[in-house]
């Protein structure tokens, strides 16, 4: 499959669901690192006030073979995002897509995806603390707020929003039964 998406990440013609389906989500291997560095640097969600929180931020091999890392790729290969799972306790810690796939329902389908790797590993909720800008994303797929955890300074320097995706047994959550494993 061809994907029409033009220079700023948005389709062409409206079809956004139909690139969407395109996307290939699979276990990152240590051999990913880099990319995964790239993309976090890259990302525009950090520019400004938010540069502190990923200067120098790697995503090494070791972090890659310790966790559940799981990364988006188009039809063409290229990397459209990722997320880190953590089990004990059961947290999001990184997710991020490639500005150029923003809108595109990407984030969407991780999530979907990680509603699926936490129930298989029997958690019943994942804790989320936000990007403050993101947290209208993390409502729409059925996060709820459950607090706020203070700022932490020198690297971040103002409240974020804690949140809970609760994994249900019967429920794949927004787009998770259109996810890929």
């Amino acid at each position: 499959m061809t994907s029409r998406i033009t220079a700023i990440g948005r389709p062409a013609d409206g079809t956004a669901d139909r690139d969407a389906a395109a996307v290939t989500i699979r276990r990152a291997t240590a051999r990913d690192g880099k990319r995964l560095t790239r993309l976090i640097q890259a990302s525009s969600a950090y520019d400004g006030p938010y540069a502190p929180m990923i200067a120098g931020y790697r995503v090494g091999p070791d972090y890659i073979e310790t966790h559940r890392v799981f990364l988006a790729t188009g039809p063409d290969g290229r990397l459209l995002g990722f997320y880190a799972l953590l089990l004990a306790p059961p947290e999001l810690d990184l997710m991020f897509v490639a500005d150029a796939a923003q809108g595109l329902g990407v984030g969407r389908r991780l999530v979907g995806h990680l509603r699926q790797e936490a129930r298989a590993a029997g958690v019943a909720a994942v804790r989320v603390v936000s990007h403050p800008p993101a947290e209208g994303f993390y409502r729409s797929v059925g996060a709820e707020r459950v607090g706020t955890v203070a700022a932490n300074p020198p690297a971040v320097m103002w409240d974020r929003p804690e949140m809970v995706i609760r994994i249900t047994p019967a429920d794949d959550g927004p787009a998770a039964s259109a996810s890929d494993g």
